[in-house]
């Protein structure tokens, strides 16, 4: 176990095995026979959800007595025979959403270090940095989604809300068509991931040059390129929420879901961090890390679980306190609509986000426990999923929604890719940065 007494050798090479990849493949494989398996069952069973579908979203639009309410739920489960796929879709949307937010925060992590010119997580630096070589799988997956179901997922792709003569005219929709439009959606799409790869891109060149040459230039680019990414992505990553998840339910918005979406992809990319670092801990690399370094990592996904919470509280305070049925509309659906069938996964949301993570990450040994690190990271990358899925899966399939196969297919697939991606990163250079400029300050980090 490494002190801040003895330093083991910085010199560590991550060894991507080829059984690694053997298991990956073959988890990649059994997802897909999931998949498989699922759209089978669903195609075969479509008639059945439809009906179920329309039926519910019916009694949604009847009980709140909003046309908003009937837009959305129409949106949601009047495909009839198309369901079962607007499920496809949305599954993959969903996890595409999901390890986007993972993945760009490695690049988010990395740059407010910078700017702060922190020194502690110099050691682990290389997980964030490996994490966003997988934002152009998300990209052209989210891009492909979009060309083939876009008109499933998103309601306000229907060319007929902005015929004023046609009977499906929508006003509210119609008002929203300077921002969301086919055309503005495609570059937005293409701009965030274009951007955000090609930050990363400098970044990862600048730290693999500083490796072999030292000296502070490379550091100092590193500094500036960090925070022109820091500026771009206080934008996008509002601006990527409003698009990739808030616009799905087109009448309901929210100002604070920027914001929210943020804090959530944020606390379970350092969740995801946590966990890599602990787990190559256990496997004999990383031996430079110390309990300082698990602890500061251990209060960064505490402190940032209770500010998601604080974020999801504060939207959900003000939109009770107003009762305004076309703000109310987002929570009734996942309360009470569609047969309650959202009810649980809400539940769920809170408790594995919040309580579990603050009870549990509460003491300062805590931090440094190896297994109770990994619990709690675990809750939060568990639970962010279900925040997600409950934020995108009323809008779109309403109520056809459900977990089965084609879920754990499609959420086994993606996870295997992208460890593969990140693994493959890893393997590239030395696991800790040799001649980083604040290196000796991380290896004799000690916050006893």
């Amino acid at each position: 176990m490494a002190s801040v007494h003895a330093i083991p050798s910085i010199e560590e090479r991550f060894e991507f095995t080829s059984g690694a990849k053997r298991n990956l493949l073959i988890g990649g494989a059994i997802g897909l026979a999931l998949i498989i398996i699922g759209a089978f069952l669903l195609a075969n069973g479509s008639g059945h959800e439809a009906a179920h579908g329309a039926e519910h979203a019916a009694a949604a639009g009847a009980d709140h007595g909003a046309t908003a309410a009937q837009h959305e739920a129409g949106a949601a489960g009047g495909h009839g025979g198309s369901s079962w796929m607007t499920r496809i879709w949305a599954n993959i949307w969903l996890n595409a959403v999901y390890f986007t937010g993972i993945s760009v925060i490695g690049m988010f992590f990395m740059s407010y270090n910078y700017l702060a010119q922190a020194g502690w997580s110099v050691v682990f630096k290389r997980i964030p940095e490996a994490l966003p070589s997988f934002l152009p799988v998300t990209g052209a997956v989210m891009l492909i989604t979009f060309f083939l179901g876009g008109h499933d997922l998103f309601h306000w792709t229907h060319e007929e809300l902005y015929d004023a003569s046609n009977e499906g005219f929508d006003a509210i929709i119609n008002g929203k068509k300077g921002f969301l439009n086919t055309p503005f959606f495609l570059i937005r799409l293409v701009l965030y991931f274009v951007g955000w790869y090609f930050l990363w891109t400098v970044l990862r060149k600048a730290s693999l040059e500083e490796d072999q040459i030292g000296g502070l230039t490379n550091y100092d680019k590193s500094v500036k390129y960090g925070t022109a990414f820091l500026v771009f992505f206080a934008v996008t990553s509002s601006t990527s929420a409003w698009d990739f998840v808030m616009s799905i339910e087109t009448h309901w918005f929210s100002t604070m879901f920027g914001w929210y979406t943020l804090a959530s992809w944020h606390v379970t990319g350092l969740a995801v961090i946590t966990l890599m670092v602990v787990t190559l801990r256990e496997r004999g690399y990383l031996k430079a890390v110390n309990h300082s370094h698990l602890q500061d990592l251990g209060k960064f996904v505490f402190a940032f679980s209770i500010f998601w919470t604080y974020v999801w509280f504060a939207q959900f305070l003000l939109i009770y306190y107003a009762n305004l049925p076309e703000e109310i509309i987002h929570y009734k659906e996942r309360f009470s609509g569609y047969g309650g069938i959202y009810r649980a996964p809400f539940f769920i949301n809170l408790i594995l986000n919040f309580f579990f993570p603050f009870l549990v990450l509460m003491t300062r040994d805590s931090k440094r426990t190896h297994s109770i690190l990994k619990l709690a990271c675990w809750s939060i990358i568990v639970g962010h999923y279900f925040d997600f899925y409950n934020n995108i899966m009323p809008g779109t399939v309403g109520a056809n929604a459900g977990f089965g196969p084609v879920e754990f297919g499609f959420i086994l697939v993606f996870a295997c890719a992208f460890i593969w991606f990140v693994s493959a990163q890893l393997a590239k250079a030395n696991l800790i940065p040799r001649n980083h400029p604040m290196l000796e300050e991380s290896l004799h980090h000690d916050i006893a």
